[in-house]
Formats: C-alpha cells, structure tokens, sequence
C-alpha cells in the first residue's frame, strides 16, 4: 500500500468509467486511507451505483470531476484500474500510485508504483488496511464498501473469490452494514429501457463452444441508451452462465463492448485492448468508433479462437491403468475386484468396446439376494458411455448427469486407456496451480539435483514419453524437496509399465535392469559407460547415482489386519492413496509437456505448511499398525506434529502392535534408530503407548535422552571396533534403550524382535556384565579388570560404557578398549623352548602371568619379563595361576 503521507500538493483518487460498485467504493476506502486526497467519482457510472449515490452521495465525500478545484495535480492514486484517467491540471511528473485486484498487466513508468494482488474485489485490499488501522466507518460507509465486494464476487459465489473477501465483508457486517441496502441495489430493477434491450440481447445473443467454453456474443442496437450497459452485462452472465459473455450495444454512432469472463483460461482485456478499450481479465469494456455492428461482431469470432485457451481436458483428469470386467465375470469377481482396490465401479469390456458400468451398488444389492455367481451383464448399467482424451470437463459433467454414470472410460481408437470419474472433477473445485508454482518447482528441482542427475531425470522423462508412460516424483523425496532437505535418490514411480521403460533405457544408454515382475518394479544400475552418453560434465562418483529404481503405479489391498499388502497396477492417484499420511502423498510429474508439476490430492502440501503429520484413511493404522512407529518417526525428525484425529486412531490401533511381525517391528526400529535424534521418536512412542506394546518394560525418559545424546556427541565407533554402518549401531541403541531389562525381559524383548542369534547373545552379555558392574568397581589390580572384561565383544562394552551412570566403571571399560586390551607379553612361546621348557598347557600359564605382571606394572621390558619366568619356574607358582 502507498505511503499515506506522501504528497504535498493536490492529489487525487480516480477510478475507471462505467464505475461499478468495487469502483465507487475503493474511491471510499482509499479516501478514508488518504485523507489528504480527493476521490474524483468518473463521469460514467452503473445505473444502480448512480441511484445509491443519488439518495446517499451528499453523505459520503465524492467530488464530481466539473467540481475539482482547478490547482495542479502532482499524485493520482488509481483504484480497481490501471488505467489513468487524465483531468486538467495534471503535472507532467505526475506521480501514480495503483492500488488493483488484477494482476499488474504491464511494465509501469519509473514514478508509478502498483499495490494489490488477485483476490475477488479490490475493496479488500483497502478494507483489510481500514481495519488494521483501527479506522472508524459509518453503517454508510460500511454498506458501500460491502457493495463492492458483494457486486464483484457475486455476493462471495465467484469463483474469484477468496478467504480475504469472506472476511472483510465479515468485518463490515460488524461495522453496521446494512444488508437489506446491499441486496437492494444488487438487485436493482431494470428500468423500462433496459428492460427492452435486455430482452432483445436475450433473444439474439448466440452460443459458440470453443475449446471446451461455451461463449455467448449478444449484439443489439439501442439510440438513445445512456447507461446501465454493465448491469445488462451482469444479468446476462448470471443467467446463460458462460465462460464468458461479449455484449456489443451500438449507441448513437458509437459501438460498446462490455465483455466478463468466469474463468482464468479467457482473457477478456486482450479482446478490449485490440478494440482500443482496457479492463482486466474477468471485466473489460471498449468504446468502438465508425464501425458497424455487424463487422465488429465478425471480427470478434474471427479472433476469439486465440484469445481462449483449452479447457482442461478429460486427458489432464483421467486415471491410466483402467481395469476392466469381461461379461464373463461373476457378481463376486466384482465384488473381490471392488474390496481389493477400493473401486467404485468398473467397466465392462466385450470385443473392445465398453458395453455397461457395474457400480459397487449394483454388486451390494446383488449380493443381498445371493447372486454372487451371476454375471455382471445382468446387474450392470447397459450402454456405451464413453469420452475421449481429449473431451471438455463440460462435456463429461454432461455425460455423468444423463447416463447417471459416476465413472466413464476413456477411450481412444478403440482402445480403453484410462477411466475418469466424479472424484476427478471434485478435484477442479481446488486452486488450480498456477504457472508461477511450476517454475517454482522446476528451480528447486534444478537446484537439488546435480546437472548430470538432472539430465539423466530428463532422458528418462523423454523416454517415458515416448513410450506413452509418465514418470513422477513421488512421497518423501517430495515431501523432502519442499521443505528444502537433500534428496538422497531419483527413484520414480512410473504410471504404466516400469520394467519396460527400464529395459528401454538400458537398451538405449547401457547399465543393467534387475526386474521383479511380480511387483511391477526394476532398478536400473547406471554404468560408467550410462553417464558418459547422457553427460559430458565430470562428477565424483559418490556424487552420483548407482541405480535407478523404477515402480509401477499400484494399488494395495489388506486381506486382514496386519497383513503384508497385496499389490496391483493402478494410477498414480491410486498410487498415492495407498500411502501412510498425507505429505508423503504429494507427486511431481516428469513428463515434457507437464515437468514440474505438483499433483496434491490429499491436501498434503497444507500439512506440509501447517507442520501436520495426518493420516490418510481411517483404517490406516489398523491396516499396517507399523505406521505407528512411522509417524513418530516423521514428527520427531521434521519437528511435526500428528493431528488429533490420527492420535485418536493410533490409540485405537494400539493392541494390533503384537500381532506385527517381529521383523517387520525390528525394521521400523532400526529406522529409527537411524535418526539423527532417534530418542525424540522413542519418547513420542512411549507417551502414544506404542513403546509399552513392544514391549511393556520399554521406557523413554530423561535417562535415555542423556545416554542417547552421550552416543551422539561422544561415542566414535572405530575407537570400539565397530562398523559406522547400521548393523552395530542399531544395536548398540537397541542395547541402550534396553539397558535397564532384567535377564528374562531382555530375552522376550529378543524374541519379539526376532532377533538374530549372534545379537540376542551379545544383548544378555550386556545385562551379565551389568550385574558385575559392582565388582569392577571394585577391583584394584588392573589385570583383574582385564579379565572380567576380556569376555566381552567390543560392542557390548560399549554399550555398558555409554549406559553406566559410573564414571569410575566408564573410565576402566575405556582404557581396556583404548590401552589394556592391546598389553601383550614381548617374549614368546619360542623364547620358553629356548629357555628349555616343553610345550604344553605350561606356556599358556605362563604367558598369561607374564600378561599380568605386565598390566600391574610390575614388568616392563623383556629382560625383566624373562626374569619373571625364572623366577616363576623356580617356585612352580605357575601352577596356580588361573
């Protein structure tokens, strides 16, 4: 918004002509934001703005243009225009401010400045800086401006209209807008005039169906008309309800256009402006001069064809992957086809043509009268509904409500490529994505992945457009990607056939598919030989890539609680339905003609905003109760939270936990522990009940916070033999997190677990040293700690010496693993057969006695270690040592 203070000569506030109601009011809602300025109301004004000003302009501080006090002018502040209306005095460094609702249609000049963004009326713009300046209004006041936003929102039902509009027009409600006067010059009457020219626009106006749009072009002559063109306008639109509506009234030797469009893809100024006119997309008007009427009205159609955009088509809705039913098939291959998939109905295909729809009704109601071995045909609605690719949404909306047929196949050459249905048109109801959202995401696309990674992504794209398939981003790495995280891998999920675009690409570029048909999945392992067709530029190799999964989109089914899913081909939508929460249901399609953009079914990249971690369906938890562990798992690491309705759900899923595989569980720990602050996950767990479920001695408390914060910052895994990769130190925190067990938990804990054997040993030797803790504490020779200790793998020392809350037990477990471990005697067994001694049992006492000897300090060198065993032999006190 311009500064308010700026000026200090005559300034002034204009609109556009054939001011509306959003006109006449901004002109209100910028003078009560600039007191110093003067609204200058046009010289042509709607009829029912007129009649409203006519009783209750002396009220309200407009200034006719004749009445403007003739000084200079050094500001205009333009409102619901970008389009300035020159009065005398104007300097000719006049500054102009735009204050508008449209977006801004051309570069301004370096003293102009624009303010405002697209929502329903430009009055919210200024209504929304009224109220946060805590500015009083008068009920006049406040009923004029929700005039303007009433009148171009069409009472809050245009499709333009946002949450902004709702709430200010709630505002001026509290301010004392009076309702009853707003739908009274709504509503206003047509007077006699207009009346007569409206019916006659009615009876000739014509339809024209461009692009999936229906147009109406209405032409009359009218001498002798002076205003209220706009209101005609206006009750037109409502009625024939187009995509837009192009009224042409010729007037006394001059002909006006007033043009309005219902939808983003008809830009309705670009008509205007090539008859001199102006105006936004939605609203636009022209004063056409020597022409004829029905010249104008040609050049109009004549042009119309690139002034609309297509529609969105059935192809941009449609599901690919459409399974069918044969007339062959039984009530209960429907039924069995319909639980599996989540279907609500299918079509029925004979010799490539559709011949009826069997809905999930049908196969209930057939089921209630046990025909579960009849055919389909015979509870199936009869006919052949179908659209092609490349139908309107019009046209489908049509074909739903007379064939009553809530899902339609698509056909193309006589081939069913896909389906689409009721659900694919709600989906029209969002905010569609704006072109500006794309490029958004084609940058941060560039900008994570590396330019050889970016380029193997496009020949795949390339490819699997070729092929007629369509490859998406998919879940986490999308999820990952918008909140601005590394994206680990370029693994797709492919709507159509997988393994086949995998084989294409080896085929084509090199590199090696490994295919597992029976899921519809192939990971392509990349060649040097790979990189070197698609790239040119040099990269380390860690920074690329070894392979490439590919999946095909598909569906899951749970044949009871529990169970591992089955899985079939499906879309991409189904695809994505079948996932655990929704941010991790977002895709990004690959394809040339679609790069970049984002498919959000579930509302995931709100949550995503909003920090939410929400389940998909209601039977999610109980379907696969290890999502569980997943949520707590994603909360603790984005630093998201679940929200109550899929707390309550977890809860109710709880006991189903101890029917998971201990695998299964296992795996998701090891996730987990994975996690850069897996303790935050555990406590989660713990405070949702799910940690109890695993096992009910499982505890996460402020004890396991520090130890695991200990391993974090102080534990170096080489310093205790162990491999930095997940094996030893998943578990190593598995160890930790069950420290505290007593020996019976530790080994139902190992069998919930399934734990490998090698694992279950080395977990009861941490709870055996454990118990001995006491007596190392207590011991004073340093080889009497060697051998307490020696027993144990590294790995379980280094459990006890992360969990011990003694620092005089961590300090000898630490030295045995950094110092006394490596005490080794400088003689040999050699050096006894040199000293005339016979191998045997004997060379061993000895040895490990010169070991001692060694770690008490009381031998140091090799000499004196010979000595010892001089000295040893000559007292046979050998014999003894244990």
């Amino acid at each position: 918004m311009p500064d308010a203070e700026r000026g200090t000569r005559v300034e002034v506030i204009l609109t556009h002509e054939n001011a509306d109601f959003d006109a006449i009011a901004s002109l209100l809602g910028a003078g009560k934001l600039f007191p110093t300025a003067i609204p200058v109301l046009p010289r042509r004004i709607n009829r029912n703005g007129s009649a409203f000003l006519q009783l209750y302009g002396a009220e309200l501080p407009f200034v006719p243009p004749d009445d403007l006090r003739r000084e200079e002018i050094d500001r205009a502040i333009l409102v619901d225009t970008q389009s300035l209306v020159t009065l005398k005095g104007m300097e000719s460094d006049l500054k102009v401010d735009i204050i508008d609702h449209h977006k801004l249609d051309r570069e301004l000049p370096s003293d102009w400045t624009f303010s405002g963004e697209p929502i329903g009326a430009t009055t919210t713009l200024l209504i929304e800086e009224i109220s946060a300046r805590f500015l009083k209004l008068t009920e006049l006041e406040a009923t004029l401006l929700l005039l303007g936003i009433y009148e171009d929102t069409g009472s809050l039902s245009y499709q333009s209209t946002t949450v902004r509009d709702v709430r200010a027009a709630a505002w001026l409600m509290e301010q004392g807008a009076r309702l009853e006067l707003v739908n009274e010059f709504l509503h206003h009457p047509l007077g006699p005039e207009q009346r007569k020219l409206y019916e006659r626009l009615l009876e000739t106006s014509e339809t024209h169906d461009i692009d999936g749009h229906t147009i109406i072009v209405a032409a009359e002559r009218a001498e002798g008309f002076t205003k209220g063109l706009s209101t005609l306008a206006h009750k037109l639109r409502d009625l024939l309800e187009p995509s837009a509506l192009f009224m042409f009234v010729a007037l006394d030797g001059r002909i006006q256009l007033v043009a309005r469009s219902t939808t983003d893809d008809i830009d309705v100024s670009a008509v205007a402006k090539h008859f001199s006119g102006g105006g936004h997309a939605r609203a636009a008007a022209a004063l056409i001069h020597d022409r004829e009427l029905e010249s104008v009205r040609r050049e109009l159609l004549d042009m119309l064809p690139d002034v609309v955009q297509p529609a969105v088509t059935v192809g941009e809705l449609m599901s690919l992957g459409v399974q069918v039913l044969s007339p062959t098939d039984t009530v209960g291959d429907a039924a069995e086809h319909m639980r599996r998939t989540g279907h609500e109905g299918y079509p029925v295909v004979e010799d490539d043509q559709v011949i009826g729809l069997v809905t999930r009704r049908a196969v209930d109601r057939a089921q209630q009268f046990e025909m579960t071995d009849a055919s389909v045909t015979q509870v199936m609605e009869a006919g052949s509904v179908t659209v092609s690719p490349g139908d309107s949404v019009e046209y489908l909306q049509q074909l739903m409500i007379e064939s009553g047929w809530g899902q339609i196949p698509v056909v193309e050459r006589g081939t069913v490529l896909g389906v689409v249905t009721r659900t694919d048109l709600i989906r029209l109801w969002g905010v569609p994505e704006e072109p500006s959202r794309r490029l958004k995401i084609t940058a941060r696309l560039e900008q994570a992945l590396s330019d050889p990674v970016l380029t193997l992504v496009r020949c795949i794209s390339r490819t699997a457009h070729e092929m007629n398939v369509v490859p998406y981003f998919v879940g986490g790495l999308v999820r990952d990607l918008l909140l601005g995280q590394p994206i680990v891998d370029v693994d797709m999920v492919i709507e159509g056939d997988a393994i086949a675009l995998a084989d294409r690409l080896a085929d084509t570029l090199g590199g090696r598919v490994i295919a597992h048909r029976r899921f519809g999945t192939a990971k392509w392992l990349l060649s040097n030989d790979v990189w070197a067709k698609i790239t040119d530029q040099v990269a380390r190799e860690s920074d690329l890539p070894p392979s490439v999964d590919f999946v095909t989109a598909r569906t899951e089914f749970y044949t009871y609680p529990t169970a591992l899913p089955q899985v079939e081909q499906s879309s991409i939508k189904q695809d994505l339905h079948r996932r655990d929460f929704t941010i991790n249901t977002l895709a990004i399609r690959l394809d040339p003609d679609h790069w970049g953009e984002l498919l959000d079914f579930y509302g995931g990249e709100d949550d995503l905003e909003a920090g939410v971690i929400r389940v998909l369906h209601s039977l999610s938890f109980i379907d696969d109760p290890t999502r569980i562990l997943r949520a707590a798992r994603l909360e603790s690491r984005l630093d998201f939270h679940l929200d109550p309705r899929s707390e309550q759900l977890i809860d109710d899923a709880l006991p189903l936990l101890r029917r998971v595989s201990g695998d299964r569980i296992r795996h998701e720990l090891e996730l987990i522990f994975r996690e850069d602050e897996p303790e935050r996950a555990l406590c989660r767990l713990d405070a949702l009940g799910a940690l109890a479920e695993i096992h009910p001695d499982l505890q996460c408390d402020d004890w396991l916070k520090a130890k695991y914060r200990a391993l974090r910052e102080t534990f170096e895994p080489s310093l205790w033999r162990l491999a930095s990769g997940a094996g030893d130190m998943a578990f190593v925190h598995l160890a930790i997190l069950g420290y505290r067990l007593d020996e019976q938990a530790t080994k139902e804990l190992s069998k919930r677990l399934k734990l490998k054997r090698e694992d279950e040993e080395d977990l009861l030797l941490v709870q055996d040293l454990r118990q001995t803790l006491p007596k190392l504490a207590k011991l004073d020779r340093t080889s009497d700690i060697y051998r307490l200790l020696e027993p144990y793998a590294s790995r379980v020392l280094a459990v006890v010496w992360i969990a011990s809350d003694s620092t005089i037990i961590q300090r000898r477990v630490l030295r045995y693993q950094t110092d006394w471990r490596l005490v080794e005697p400088e003689i040999s067994g050699d050096d006894l057969k040199a000293m005339g001694l016979e191998p045997g049992p004997l060379f061993g006492d000895l040895l490990r006695r010169v070991q001692e000897a060694r770690l008490n300090g009381e031998v140091s060198t090799r000499e004196e270690e010979i000595a010892l065993v001089n000295r040893l032999m000559a007292s046979e006190e050998h014999l003894d040592v244990k």
